[in-house]
C-alpha cells in the first residue's frame, strides 16, 4: 500500500476538509481552485526573493504556500515551505534556488493530484 506521505496529496486531509464544508464538493473545488492559483503566485514571489538575494522578502511566500499546501494535503510542498521560510527567517539563502525547484516541481505533481481528486468526487476542475 501507498503511503500518504509518498503522495503528492493526503487525501485523508483532503476528505476532513471536504466533511468540515460538509461534503460541498463546489465549495471544495473553489478552495482549490483559489490554492492552485495563489500556489503559483507564491512559487513566482519564492523564486523572485532568491534571484535578488532577498532573505526577508522569502518569508512571506513561502509561510503562506506552507500553510495552504498543508491545508488542501500538499503535505511534501508544505515540507518544502517551510524549509524556505526557515531559510528566509536566519537569511541562509545558500541552496534555495534547488529547494525552490524543488517546491516548483511538486507542486507540478499536486496540481495533477488536486485535479485528479476533483474528477474523482465529481467536482469541476478549477
Amino acid at each position: 500500500m501507498t503511503e500518504p506521505q509518498d503522495q503528492p496529496i493526503d487525501d485523508a486531509v483532503l476528505e476532513a476538509l471536504r466533511t468540515s464544508v460538509g461534503g460541498d464538493d463546489a465549495f471544495v473545488a473553489d478552495l482549490v481552485g483559489t490554492y492552485l492559483t495563489d500556489a503559483r503566485a507564491q512559487l513566482d514571489a519564492i523564486d523572485a526573493a532568491i534571484r535578488t538575494g532577498d532573505a526577508a522578502a522569502l518569508v512571506r511566500p513561502a509561510h503562506t504556500l506552507k500553510s495552504a499546501s498543508f491545508t488542501v494535503g500538499a503535505m511534501r510542498l508544505g515540507e518544502l515551505a517551510r524549509t524556505l521560510e526557515q531559510r528566509g527567517r536566519t537569511e541562509a539563502l545558500d541552496g534555495t534556488a534547488e529547494l525552490a525547484a524543488d517546491a516548483r516541481q511538486e507542486f507540478g505533481a499536486v496540481d495533477e493530484a488536486l485535479a485528479a481528486w476533483l474528477r474523482e468526487h465529481g467536482a469541476a476542475t478549477p
